[in-house]
């Protein structure tokens, strides 16, 4: 009885963009074949075409059953994809929602500020804020992250993650004006 072999494991690199439009991926592989004499072997080369569904979540494997080298004594291997997410310039994935980091100034994070955030589709999507903004703090923009795998119409949240820029330096008068006007705690 003839015994398979082990998968055979790739990364498959993906950019968000290709998880939120869905795409298409062609790999190309090199195995071994049995020639008719079925003893001896020969390299070929094949192309596999991965079709990348919409919100398809890192981790996700795609499996090409018996696509692996064939020897006499054994059946070949599945070949299996592992989708791994690409780093993206703008923003981090959290499942199906997306996180972006805004950097506003002490000045905006206490007074309010109006931000504009990218989004997946390339249109900037406004975020205007009059509370106060602390460091770390998240606003939620619905539906505008990553559509669900299960449910492509639907889509994940962008969160918008904020990192407060604090001066190197204020002048002895602001600290006075400050004093008078921010409460102790």
């Amino acid at each position: 009885r003839r015994r398979q072999d082990p998968p055979i494991i790739h990364d498959l690199r993906v950019s968000l963009e290709e998880v939120y439009n869905g795409s298409t991926k062609r790999m190309k592989i090199s195995r071994k074949r049995l020639n008719p004499d079925g003893r001896t072997v020969r390299t070929e080369d094949k192309i596999l075409t991965i079709e990348i569904k919409k919100g398809w979540k890192e981790g996700t494997k795609i499996t090409f059953p018996k696509e692996g080298d064939e020897t006499p004594n054994t059946i070949p291997a599945d070949v299996v994809f592992v989708l791994k997410d690409k780093p993206h310039s703008h923003f981090k994935r959290d499942g199906s929602n997306i996180v972006y980091h805004a950097r506003v100034s002490l000045r905006e994070a206490l007074c309010g500020c109006a931000i504009h955030v990218p989004s997946m589709e390339g249109r900037s999507v406004p975020l205007t804020t009059q509370d106060v903004v602390k460091p770390g703090a998240r606003k939620r923009i619905s539906g505008k992250g990553l559509p669900f795998p299960k449910n492509p119409d639907r889509r994940g949240d962008l969160i918008v993650e904020f990192e407060v820029i604090f001066p190197d330096f204020i002048a002895t008068s602001s600290k006075e004006v400050l004093k008078r006007h921010l409460p102790m705690s």
